[in-house]
């Protein structure tokens, strides 16, 4: 039995559950360019950049970051220049660091409710194919009426199977790669605090964080 068939024998719901699959892989490619081109991983700068804020090149340290387009980076720039300002109180720094930060977060987060959505829709539509699928076998099966052909009955269990298998097909992938892109922007996160707060220590202008700011900077930081 050739794909195309098993499409149509699967219904309608097959045709939704494959428009769904094309865009899960459309949006993990994209994001894995993305974190790819990004560097996340490679946060080896951030030590050089820390030594060379404590010799006192500031000016170097930041042609090093622009240099750069790692997210932490641009954290750690707009530390610095905050630590810079004088002007700039505790809470004008904390507020503009947060500010940069949510920015790059909610870029890395952009697509990926996206297809948390399309993770937890695909199961559903898979069990909406079978039961209509299996409503359709039935109503098969009383047009059959004394009649009765057991292939009618099993072949079209089978065919309403099909939507559940290929919307667990979609969703466990899809689900997969969104836990690790998550991980990512988690660890993303974590290593945007634990730089501005070295930075800003290195100027003393730290900002006192707590477990309250904690909750609600990654309330920010959640969405796309």
């Amino acid at each position: 039995m050739s794909i195309v068939s098993i499409f149509q024998q699967g219904g309608p719901v097959m045709f939704v559950l494959l428009a769904l699959s094309v865009l899960a892989t459309a949006i993990i490619l994209l994001k894995l360019f993305q974190f790819k081109r990004s560097g996340l991983r490679n946060v080896d700068y951030v030590e050089s950049i820390l030594s060379t804020l404590q010799r006192g090149e500031h000016t170097k340290a930041l042609k090093d970051l622009q240099a750069r387009s790692h997210p932490v980076a641009r954290v750690m720039e707009s530390a610095i220049r905050c630590g810079i300002n004088p002007a700039m109180s505790v809470r004008d720094i904390e507020a503009e660091v947060s500010r940069i930060g949510t920015a790059q977060i909610r870029n890395l987060e952009t697509w990926l409710r996206g297809l948390s959505s399309i993770a937890h829709l695909s199961p559903l539509l898979g069990l909406l194919g079978t039961v209509t699928g299996m409503i359709n076998a039935f109503m098969r099966l009383e047009e059959a009426g004394s009649r009765v052909d057991p292939s009618i009955l099993s072949g079209g269990i089978w065919e309403a199977l099909l939507t559940t298998a290929f919307g667990l097909a979609v969703a466990i992938p899809a689900m997969a790669a969104f836990y690790y892109l998550e991980g990512e922007v988690d660890n993303v996160r974590a290593g945007m605090k634990d730089t501005s707060v070295r930075v800003l220590r290195y100027y003393g202008k730290t900002p006192h964080i707590d477990s309250h700011d904690d909750e609600r900077l990654e309330d920010e930081t959640h969405g796309f």
